[in-house]
């Protein structure tokens, strides 16, 4: 809940890759809240009555998770709108003169972007969504020690490029200092 709150305000992009963490942290822990608190949130330097927030924080999300029917694979509503608002914020950016180095930077990212997508079972993933699940992917990776050759690396970093201009465009969007209209 800390960590969240702190991520959506100050970079929408690595918040909704915690969320995504936290997801499949509560299905590795098959729900059971006394699990997620003994290896998680008891681990936090906070006091009793903060990781009790904490606490009703997971058992809410749980909850959520329960009702939206994705307790074995994807991801809650809150955590799409995000993808759906970045989504509408990218296409605005896209269509404005005033974002030349952002248009340049997507059409850059694009072929990776194609090609990722031609490998994913599912075709119609946003575009978008396509650039977290990599970046996400290559998190996993990492954290099980995998190798990650060259090439997979150079798409991940042109994707992250695409990511960070995208949520510090958000962060001014938000702020209300975003011109993009003519």
């Amino acid at each position: 809940m800390l960590v969240a709150k702190s991520l959506k305000n100050k970079n929408i992009a690595e918040y909704l890759l915690y969320m995504w963490q936290v997801e499949d942290l509560m299905r590795a822990e098959r729900f059971e809240i006394e699990n997620i608190y003994s290896k998680v949130i008891d681990r936090y330097d906070q006091p009793e009555n903060v990781k009790q927030e904490i606490k009703v924080w997971y058992e809410n999300l749980i909850d959520m998770m329960r009702i939206e029917g994705i307790m074995e694979k994807g991801h809650l509503a809150i955590n799409n709108n995000v993808i759906l608002g970045l989504t509408d914020l990218h296409n605005r950016l896209l269509k404005s003169p005033k974002e030349a180095e952002y248009t340049a930077t997507y059409y850059k990212t694009l072929p990776f972007i194609v090609e990722l997508r031609s490998k994913n079972k599912v075709k119609e993933t946003a575009e978008l969504e396509t650039c977290f699940s990599a970046l996400y992917g290559m998190l996993l990776m990492r954290l099980q020690g995998r190798d990650i050759s060259g090439e997979t690396q150079a798409a991940i970093s042109q994707i992250s490029n695409l990511l960070r201009m995208l949520a510090a465009k958000y962060n001014d969007d938000q702020a209300g200092v975003l011109d993009i209209e003519d």
